[in-house]
């Protein structure tokens, strides 16, 4: 009877703290706003994510035209090139980096060499194959294939 009792308590407070932790707040994530690049040359980095990347611009205020570029990377998502780096941007495809998909490695391999840009192609663990390139900046960027 002390066992069942123990068990029985157990499972209460097992059951109290599991609806508690379901009420707990959390900080209301819903999706991503923007991602923000600091860049040396705002000029190259907005004409690299507009005829390189393919992102489309989006209208910057005029009084920050200067030293902004906006680009639109769907679903109400953008990324922001922010004019004013000054120190070195250190990435390796080991470490801090950002990803897109793209419809074919093939096109995008062809499309880089044609540009004389230099890349890295590897096939990961899992045999998706990746290429990694850096922007005017430094910014590492990956691309993988979208599963078909």
């Amino acid at each position: 009877m002390k066992r069942l009792f123990c068990l029985i308590l157990f499972v209460q407070f097992f059951h109290a703290y599991e609806a508690s932790a379901q009420d707990a707040p959390t900080l209301g994530h819903v999706t991503w706003n923007h991602l923000a690049l600091q860049v040396k040359d705002i000029e190259a980095s907005k004409a690299f994510y507009k005829d390189i990347i393919g992102l489309k611009p989006v209208q910057v205020p005029d009084d920050l035209k200067a030293i902004r570029g906006w680009f639109d990377i769907g679903n109400g998502q953008m990324i922001h090139l922010l004019a004013g780096r000054t120190t070195p941007v250190v990435n390796d495809k080991n470490g801090s980096h950002f990803s897109i998909f793209i419809d074919s490695i093939d096109q995008a391999e062809k499309f880089l060499t044609a540009k004389n840009l230099k890349f890295h192609k590897q096939v990961r663990f899992d045999k998706v194959t990746q290429i990694y390139f850096e922007d005017p900046d430094g910014y590492l960027i990956e691309l993988n294939q979208r599963a078909k």
